[in-house]
């Protein structure tokens, strides 16, 4: 039978269990607090009430005696072995007596005068009962309390101790609340093909029988593919929230341990939990942590990770038909995994997450900036057309840097220019205003930048530029932004040559205007060297090699990592293919050469305007190259 509210009995005994253990432990640690309060406020009264007091002047007997017979004394009061006297003049003053012997006897044997005595005030008072039992029980019983919190302290660390021993083959699988942070598909943006994907196990959770009945065999364990943050454990937790049943997570290297056989042990515990609470989801985060296919590592069958897969396997061989456990699992490496792992009846199907489009990110910034205050100048959309290639890890960070920015304003809401800040923060770095560079070699960075953009925006199939700036960021002195009008899954020869010819574009500036080049040209040629042999060996681009791919294509994969690639051509393939790298790179340079001197008054031009502004958007650069008739792709 289930509650009220759908969730399963089992699920809500979680709560009431784990609900209870919190109260518990807050009531303790409350008490411990209130104690420590008490004691602290009152030696801080008793010593307040010490100091606002004056002490009364001690005496012994024999002067006590004396004052007596000198009238001196106007009433004494005995409480048991303590006497306290006030004298003539309103002073005090205090002295003890014998335990054994009366006051009046010890006054006569030291022969006081029974006249002057007779003038004396007498009282007698009795000790209240607390300070009898008092008197008698704290000398007792406290040695025995600090012996006996020395004994439960010791017993406790040694029970503590007995306790992980017997819980270290305990999976610690974690329950996620819920009623507190349920996520649903509406709080996840994009992955449209995703979510249709995953809709299927969200009814066979919530409705089982209609599948059973027709014979259908439901899935067993679902496997996320896609990038690091493109949200899939966010997926899984809306999974579990539109199908409304518990969500037990786990990271796969919390199944691996230093000892032989915990691997299995928590792996064991871990289904066993999540069957308990059925249906329910169990998701096993980095799956690859164990999942890497066997015999490619060290330590052979016996190797602990390959124990915890092997007991993987055999838990999803293990479910029934009517089982009503799905296992979601998420990996960024899919290509490292056992075939084992990704048979049918196990892991068998695979949802694949993308980056998201231009549209996905717009919606996903929506979502991101709930609740931060925006200026109705902001223009989400053009935050998504300079984030392409953003996860929305990536877009969500960008959000918070740009409240950040912000708030170091003193700003109240959000402006356009904090969006745009924050981008170039998370690709580049932080701006270093302060760092301190001499005047020549602003120029030069300058010309460099100006030599970049020139050419992106002369050439017919570059993508537009969006920003030029001089002003360092990271490790970069300064950085030209260009980016695509639309998203693109495929690129041309063409593009890839205009590409080359501007990343050649800064050095060929400099050499232009300086008749020398500098060293800020070194990630350009590095960048640019990797691209162009790309483009032969993997694309095979090459007119003189063909269409052909040179290197191993298959990983060698030594514990989930590639550690190096077959040279499958011979040397004088290799001899060509440095050949034909070359002839790209000289191929481009001359390109660039050939914009760069035919526009050297344009530069000129967008390399003062960058020494006064430091930054031009893309407005200010087009105003300044406009009367030069260059016409960018996207005027």
């Amino acid at each position: 039978m289930e509650e009220k509210t759908g969730r399963p009995p089992v699920f809500s005994k979680f709560k009431f269990w784990h609900t209870i253990r919190n109260i518990m432990s807050n009531f303790t640690k409350n008490i411990i607090w209130s104690l420590v309060t008490l004691i602290v406020i009152s030696l801080v009264f008793s010593s307040l009430i010490e100091s606002g007091t004056t002490k009364p002047k001690e005496i012994n007997i024999n002067e006590l005696v004396a004052k007596i017979n000198a009238g001196e004394v106007k009433t004494i009061v005995i409480s048991g072995e303590s006497i306290k006297v006030t004298l003539s003049d309103g002073t005090e003053a205090k002295s003890k007596k014998e335990a054994e012997s009366g006051f009046t006897e010890t006054l006569k044997n030291l022969a006081v005068d029974q006249a002057a005595l007779q003038k004396v005030q007498l009282e007698i008072e009795e000790p209240s009962g607390w300070q009898f039992w008092a008197g008698i029980l704290i000398p007792t019983l406290l040695p025995v309390i600090f012996i006996g919190a020395i004994f439960w302290l010791m017993f406790r660390q040694a029970r503590t101790g007995v306790n992980q021993a017997f819980n270290f083959g305990r999976s610690g699988v974690r329950l996620s609340n819920l009623a507190k942070e349920k996520i649903t598909f509406n709080d996840v943006a994009g992955c449209k093909e995703a979510k249709e994907e995953l809709m299927e196990v969200v009814e066979f959770l919530k409705s089982p029988k209609k599948f059973l009945e027709l014979g259908a065999r439901i899935p067993r364990g679902v496997l996320l593919v896609g990038m690091p943050g493109t949200g899939k454990t966010l997926l899984a937790r809306a999974v579990a929230g539109e199908a409304n049943v518990p969500f037990f997570n786990i990271s796969a290297s919390e199944f691996v341990e230093m000892f032989v056989g915990v691997g299995a042990s928590r792996t064991r515990d871990a289904f066993a939990v999540a069957k308990r609470a059925a249906p329910a989801i169990l998701f096993v985060d980095e799956i690859d942590a164990v999942g890497r296919q066997r015999g490619a590592g060290m330590g052979g069958g016996n190797d602990e990770r390959e124990q915890t897969l092997n007991q993987i396997l055999v838990e999803l061989d293990g479910f029934d038909r009517d089982t009503k456990i799905i296992v979601l699992a998420a990996t960024n490496r899919p290509d490292i995994l056992d075939p084992a792992l990704l048979r049918p009846g196990r892991f068998d199907r695979r949802v694949v997450i993308d980056m998201p489009d231009i549209k996905d990110r717009e919606e996903i910034l929506k979502i991101h900036v709930r609740g931060k205050p925006l200026s109705p100048k902001v223009d989400l959309k053009k935050i998504a057309v300079r984030t392409p290639g953003f996860s929305g890890a990536d877009l969500a960070n960008l959000t918070n840097e740009s409240a950040i920015l912000a708030a170091r304003k003193n700003q109240k809401i959000i402006e356009q220019e904090d969006l745009y800040s924050s981008i170039e923060k998370v690709i580049l770095g932080p701006e270093r205003k302060n760092r301190i560079i001499s005047v020549k070699e602003k120029e030069i960075t300058a010309y460099h930048e100006g030599g970049h953009a020139l050419v992106a925006a002369s050439l017919k199939d570059s993508d537009p530029v969006h920003k030029v700036s001089i002003v360092s960021r990271g490790t970069a002195g300064g950085y030209t932004m260009k980016l695509p009008l639309e998203e693109q899954h495929l690129r041309t020869k063409t593009q890839f040559l205009n590409d080359l010819a501007v990343m050649l574009a800064g050095m060929i500036a400099e050499k232009v205007q300086f008749n020398d080049i500098s060293t800020g040209a070194s990630s350009d040629l590095k960048e640019a060297s990797a691209l162009a042999r790309k483009m032969i060996t993997k694309y095979g681009m090459s007119e003189v090699l063909g269409p052909l791919t040179f290197g191993k294509t298959d990983e060698l994969i030594f514990l989930g990592r590639e550690i190096s690639s077959e040279k499958n051509y011979s040397e004088k393939v290799a001899e060509k293919i440095d050949e034909e790298v070359k002839n790209f790179i000289t191929r481009s340079y001359e390109t660039a050469k050939k914009i760069i001197v035919s526009n050297k008054k344009a530069l000129a031009s967008v390399a003062k305007a960058l020494i006064e502004r430091e930054t031009l958007e893309q407005e200010d650069f087009y105003s300044i190259i406009k009367p030069f008739k260059i016409k960018p792709v996207s005027v």
